[in-house]
């Protein structure tokens, strides 16, 4: 097992190296929009609420200033972020390749800079990372929520705030949930020193140490792949390319970090008072994140939403990979929001997107979100009680007509298909009740069978040809998909195929699904990009839990190699009071916590700090033997045999067929 231990903290080791933070691919190799396209997002247009502009006006209230230069750079010099690479998007034209709602969202998160919420009190910074990063003037220092995804970017925010509005403390940190994007740059704005000594709180909802990293484990390599295409890391940022990530522009690049709360909001109504800012907290778990909370601040009539109210209808089910999410409980906690902080609310601010002020207008978006995810949970399930299943429910779904005509009530993150089906696989599973596809054959089993029947390639591309010609792409796309699992080696199926996803992805109102159609075109015409193993900051891989270490151990183990081999070792964990059981048999590894084998093959001793290291192969064991950092009793090729056992996952495996870049 190789040092990377690839498996962690997935969603944002990847697309914050730079090579896929700037986009790699360029738009000379997409096409243009197709008349069908063209013709099908003016017909979008036309049911679209375009006379309603306060989505980007609210944009632009309060702004204060933008830096002087776009692009935030790292201490070697490197660009970490530039937000003139979306300047397409300022010049006032309608582009045929965008969807024009997804459009109207993409200008919406163009705010860049400084940004005043409430006057003289509440500050936010924009358009520096995907998330937003919000600065509370208390007596003497500021309260930070949500430090954004890198240091680099919460660093040049903090400059920011500092040059416009003064010097002064940082003297809490709050994270809303457990996500990176909101915690990771929290060493950009405080000292870890500071922490430690008392000087600064750092404040978090109940579960956030436990969901910070553990997310990301266990189908980390596939998730890191996977996001590649939701996030469309290796497109152009173009017209034809990525447009926006929905909740704001795209991940700034940069070095993740965390620092441990001193403080855990554990009840809804917990308060705190700092620095003369009263904050009354609602912990909403497993609505977002599996750990969130938002927050009431009485003294401004000002309520935090989080990521559980933002610019956008979100992801019940989010195409990187991760446990579907509870749409009706996430409406709920809407719910519970509005009538406890939205009677009185004046301004209402997240940590994506922009504010919505006034108590009518922050009702209404409250009113439109909360009901938006309680209709796409009761109307899939009363269509699946009529017998709808999970293969159809996304061509049948839709919202009522007074959600269509709400900016807010639009799906620019999730998306209506992939939600939908969502709802009904987290009640009834992926089966669709029909025997023929509990049980199927791989694509690549059934495909060459299909193309056969079909009558081979060239009629298939005739007739997939002829179909994408007359617009009919999504039934292209089910020809052209059989032929290049069948004959992974066709570059004219390959080529036809991109061609189609693209018009497809043009079309899409997600940001994610748009991503994913055009990231499959890429890899389609250019091959698979090669990606370097995930850069994984430290304070990440400290975050993990030894458990988890071990969780992710027993994936990572080889069961073939493993089999007919069998050990039990019993690990002491010293200094943070630990002890496991770890057995390898039947080719599997498992582990019990709290208890000791009473004649094991090995016993190893070594403190939580060097565990990592030892598992990963970073340190040799004679290393930590002989500096006294750890002690192995009885058989001590138990360990290295484990070690040999264990693989290191890689996120570059082929989605489409025949896209591996040595093949091109």
């Amino acid at each position: 097992m190789h040092c990377s231990l690839s498996g962690v903290i997935a969603l944002f080791a990847l697309i914050t190296s730079p090579a896929h933070a700037q986009g790699a691919a360029t738009a000379s190799s997409s096409k243009p929009a197709s008349p069908t396209t063209v013709a099908r997002n003016q017909q979008a247009r036309a049911g679209l609420p375009m006379s309603d502009a306060r989505d980007l006006e609210e944009t632009r209230r309060g702004f204060i200033a933008a830096p002087a230069d776009s692009k935030i750079l790292d201490g070697k010099g490197a660009v970490v972020w530039d937000m003139a690479r979306y300047d397409f998007l300022t010049q006032g034209r309608s582009y045929d390749s965008i969807h024009p709602s997804l459009q109207h969202q993409a200008e919406a998160n163009m705010g860049f800079g400084l940004y005043e919420v409430v006057p003289g009190r509440i500050y936010q910074v924009r358009g520096f990372d995907l998330s937003n990063i919000s600065f509370i003037k208390g007596d003497s220092g500021w309260i930070v929520f949500d430090p954004l995804t890198t240091r680099e970017t919460a660093a040049a925010a903090l400059a920011l705030v500092t040059e416009k509005l003064g010097k002064r403390p940082v003297l809490a940190v709050v994270y809303s949930h457990s996500h990176a994007d909101h915690f990771g740059g929290v060493r950009g704005v405080i000292d870890e020193a500071d922490v430690k000594s008392g000087k600064v709180a750092v404040i978090a909802p109940a579960g956030f140490m436990d969901h910070a990293a553990s997310e990301y484990v266990y189908a980390g390599a596939a998730m890191n792949r996977r996001l590649q295409y939701q996030y469309g890391t290796f497109l152009a940022r173009s017209a034809q390319g990525h447009v926006d990530q929905a909740i704001g522009k795209a991940v700034a690049v940069g070095t993740i970090t965390l620092i441990a709360p001193t403080r855990i909001i554990e009840g809804a109504g917990d308060e705190l008072t700092i620095d003369g800012i009263r904050m009354v907290f609602q912990n909403t778990p497993g609505t977002e994140a599996p750990a969130e909370m938002n927050t009431w601040f009485p003294q401004f009539k000002a309520f935090w939403a989080a990521e559980n109210i933002t610019g956008t209808i979100h992801n019940i089910y989010t195409l990187r990979g991760a446990l579907v999410r509870d749409a009706l409980y996430w409406s709920k906690q809407i719910n519970e929001a509005l009538y406890r902080f939205g009677g009185e609310a004046e301004v209402m601010f997240a940590s994506h997107n922009w504010p919505r002020w006034g108590n009518a207008r922050i009702q209404e978006v409250m009113r439109a979100q909360r009901d938006a995810y309680a209709h796409l949970n009761n109307w899939v399930l009363h269509l699946a009680n009529q017998g709808v299943t999970v293969n159809e429910i996304h061509n049948v779904y839709r919202q009522p007509k007074s959600l269509q005509q709400q900016w807010a009530a639009h799906s620019y993150h999730g998306s209506e298909e992939h939600n939908s089906r969502a709802v009904i696989n987290r009640y009834l599973g992926y089966w669709d009740g029909n025997p023929a596809t509990l049980i199927p054959l791989s694509p690549r089993d059934t495909a060459p069978l299909y193309v056969s029947m079909m009558g081979g390639a060239g009629k298939i591309l005739e007739k997939a040809g002829e179909l994408h010609g007359h617009g009919e792409d999504l039934q292209a796309m089910e020809l052209l998909n059989k032929l290049v699992y069948a004959e992974p080696d066709n570059i004219a199926a390959k080529q036809l195929l991109a061609d189609v996803f693209e018009q497809i992805g043009y079309q899409k109102e997600s940001s994610s699904v748009r991503n994913a159609f055009l990231a499959a075109a890429l890899d389609l015409r250019s091959g698979m990009p090669s990606a370097p193993a995930p850069a994984v900051g430290g304070d990440i891989l400290r975050s993990l839990t030894a458990e988890q270490l071990l969780d992710l151990a027993a994936i990572q183990l080889d069961s073939e190699r493993a089999e007919g081999q069998r050990f039990t070792l019993n690990l002491v964990i010293p200094d943070i009071g630990e002890k496991f059981v770890v057995e390898l048999s039947n080719a599997t590894l498992t582990h019990i916590k709290g208890m000791q084998a009473g004649s094991p093959d090995a016993t190893l001793t070594v403190n939580r700090g060097d565990l990592l290291p030892l598992l990963a192969g970073m340190v040799p064991m004679e290393t930590l033997i002989e500096s006294g950092k750890a002690r192995l009793d009885g058989d001590g090729a138990v360990l290295a045999r484990l070690r040999g056992l264990l693989v290191s996952f890689k996120p570059d495996f082929e989605i489409m067929p025949g896209t591996r870049a040595s093949a091109h």
